[in-house]
Parts: C-alpha cells; structure tokens; sequence
C-alpha cells in the first residue's frame, strides 16, 4: 500500500515538473528565436512565450465542465498528450503564426494539467499532509523551471528550434499518469461540489487574490533583472543566467523544506513571502553596481517564491477538501497566470510614468509599492482564520 502511494505521489508531482515548462522553456532561447523571424514585429515574438498563459487561463475557467464529463486519468492522459505534440510540434514548425497556434494548444494542456497537480493532492490526502505535498509540488514545478532553462539553452544553441525538444520529458509523466494515476470522477466524494456558485470565490478569494498579486510582484524580476544586471554591473550573459537559475534552485530547496518551515513558523508564515520580495527589490534598488546585493537580493527572491505559492495552494486546498481540483484550483492556476500575464503590462507604464523612463530601478520600486500592498491583503484577510479550527494545529511536516 505505501509503494501505491508513493507512486500516486511521484505521479501527480510528475505534472508539477512540467506545468511551469510552458514558457520557461523557451525563454532562454527567445534571442535566438527572435534572430530567425527578425522580419517580424518584436510583440509576435514574445507571444511565443507569453500567450500559453493567456490559454491556460481560459481552460482553466472551464475545468470544472470538463471534469463533469471526464475522469481525472482521462482529463490527465489527454493533457499530457496534447503537450508533447504541441510542444515538440513547434520543432517542425517554421511560420511564426503556426508556431503561436502551437503554443496556444501548448496553453491549453497546461490548463488541463495544472489543476489536476495540486488538486489531486487534496483529493487523495488528509488534511496533515497538504503543507510538505504543497511544498513538494512547488519544488518540482521550480525544480522543473531549471531543467527547462538549462536545456532549452543548450539545445537552442544548436538550432533556433531545437528547444523545443525539451517538451519530450511530458512522455515520462504520461507513462507513470497510464500507470499509477486512478481513473476516478473528480466530484464524486461530494456531490455538493458539482455546480461551481459565485459564493465559492468569496470563499476563496484570499488565495486567489493573494496568488495573483504574488506573481505579479514575482514577475516583476525575470522580465527586468537580466537587463538590470547588465548596466549595473560588468556581469557576463551567462552569469546573469546562472543567478537567475540559482534563484530556481533556492525556491525547490526552500519548497522541499516548506512542510517543516510551515510546522514550525505556522502563524507568521502567512507573511514571508511579501516580506522577502520586499527585502529583495530593496537589495536591487540600493544595490548601485554591487553585485553582493544582486546576489542577495536573487536569494531573498527565490526564497519568497519557494514560500508564496506552496502557502497559497496548501490553505486553499484544506479550506476546499477533496473538492479542490474542481473549485480552488481552477481558480488558483487562472489567477497565476494571469498574474504572469498581466504584471509587465501593468507593472512597466505605471513604473515609467511615476519614476521615469531612464530610472532602470523603477519597476522594482513598483514592486516594493505591491508587496505593502500584499503584506495589507493577507493581515486584511487571514489572521489564520482561513483554516477551519479543527484544522490550524494539524499542518505538519
């Protein structure tokens, strides 16, 4: 029995592996990229990374239909299917706007798998053991953030399209989904959990909002840092690569220890994340050329983001039971992507219309200016009544 459910686990964290591979796979390789359609416009370019979110979003609002007429293996095996094709489809691909449709289709099996990564977790385990499995989940989602970037970069540097190979790995997730994942209806431990209502999202609107304005905050740093670094310092391409993943690696060790970290800071944790963003675009903006400060502050970083989403996801999937990957999931995943969506577009004109377009730190200010506005949202919203009483003293390693 406990083989069965170690391989359970392994097979749902297996999905968390590849679910942040939607973009970050291709980022490192989006020079190179932009170098073989250097005849089109720039913004057709970044949608090769950027519009998988816009899709996820969009199958994400719907998952609760598709789970109405689908079983969690099937709902699995088909979105494990569709991202191997789509993603290793884009190899053969050499039309910027059949690339884009693939990487559309790309979206919309992340936002079939997203769900199922975490709320599995909440259907198939107790309430105990949602703190180290949330935790667990970050970890192979950043764990998969750096397996992503580091061979998409390498295999980019052979050919432009070569990166997309990378998308292959979701061939080993789908065996073990074939294998080990249980073909059961999502719904079926409750049937009140059916029909999604409005008053489902007042329930959850903690989280939601909580997890979309962390990664609008988290955001903030991959689309500036690399460019910070580089005036700032006398830093090379790929060293600034290196402390990017460093930061990758911080937040799956962080996210590994987060069952631990939340037993023993249960009250306070429900903070850290805004405060160790803060502290980090603190280091950033004040660092002048310092690369110790940039390090730092990469640190810091890393260690909200390995805090800020396992947090999230853990409370809303005690508060939402065994009915989670219908209910708060969807809407956690949507609100994550959104925030990844929508942070450049918001964060940059604001940042350039209050501090002006020459003051390279001025998007990491706006950053400091959310997190104060987080650290509000959660003491607003928490005080750790989010848990039911029953449940505030049973999160444990």
């Amino acid at each position: 029995m406990k083989t069965k459910q170690k391989m359970l686990t392994s097979t749902i964290l297996s999905m968390s592996l590849l679910t942040v591979m939607a973009g970050a796979a291709i980022a490192p390789a989006l020079g190179i990229i932009k170098e073989h359609f250097a005849s089109y416009p720039q913004i057709l370019i970044q949608l090769i990374v950027s519009i998988p979110a816009l899709f996820i979003i969009i199958t994400n609002l719907f998952f609760l239909e598709i789970s109405k007429h689908f079983r969690t293996r099937s709902i699995a095996i088909c979105g494990l299917l569709l991202y191997v094709l789509s993603g290793v489809g884009c190899y053969f691909i050499d039309n910027i706007y059949a690339l884009l449709i693939m990487r559309s289709f790309l979206g919309i099996s992340v936002g079939l798998i997203m769900p199922l990564s975490t709320g599995l977790l909440a259907y198939y385990f107790p309430p105990e053991s949602q703190a180290r499995l949330m935790g667990l989940a970050a970890a192979m989602n950043q764990l998969g953030g750096v397996v992503a970037t580091l061979l998409a970069g390498i295999l980019a540097n052979i050919k432009w399209n070569d990166s997309f190979l990378v998308y292959i790995l979701g061939i080993v997730a789908l065996i073990m989904v074939i294998i080990w994942l249980p073909n059961e209806q999502l719904d079926s431990k409750n049937k009140r959990g059916r029909n999604f209502e409005p008053r489902q999202l007042l329930k959850f609107h903690p989280s939601v909002i909580g997890m979309l304005l962390l990664m609008m905050i988290f955001f903030i740093f991959p689309t500036n840092f690399a460019i910070t670094a580089k005036k700032v310092t006398r830093l090379s391409t790929t060293q600034v690569t290196m402390l990017m993943v460093g930061l990758d690696v911080i937040a799956t060790i962080v996210g590994i220890m987060f069952g631990q970290l939340m037993n023993i800071f249960r009250k306070p944790m429900k903070y850290f994340s805004a405060i160790f963003f803060l502290l980090s675009y603190v280091c950033f903006i004040t660092s002048k050329g310092s690369i110790e400060f940039l390090i730092i502050g990469c640190i810091l970083s890393g260690i909200a983001n390995g805090i800020g989403v396992p947090y999230l996801n853990t409370i809303a999937s005690i508060k939402g039971g065994s009915n989670s990957a219908t209910t708060v999931m969807p809407l956690l995943s949507a609100s994550l992507y959104l925030g990844q969506f929508i942070s450049p577009i918001i964060v940059t004109p604001i940042a350039q219309t209050i501090f002006g377009k020459n003051d390279i730190f001025a998007p990491y200010k706006i950053g400091v200016i959310i997190c104060i506005i987080f650290i509000y949202q959660v003491w607003s919203t928490r005080h750790f009544q989010s848990l039911p009483p029953t449940e505030k003293n049973r999160i444990k390693q």
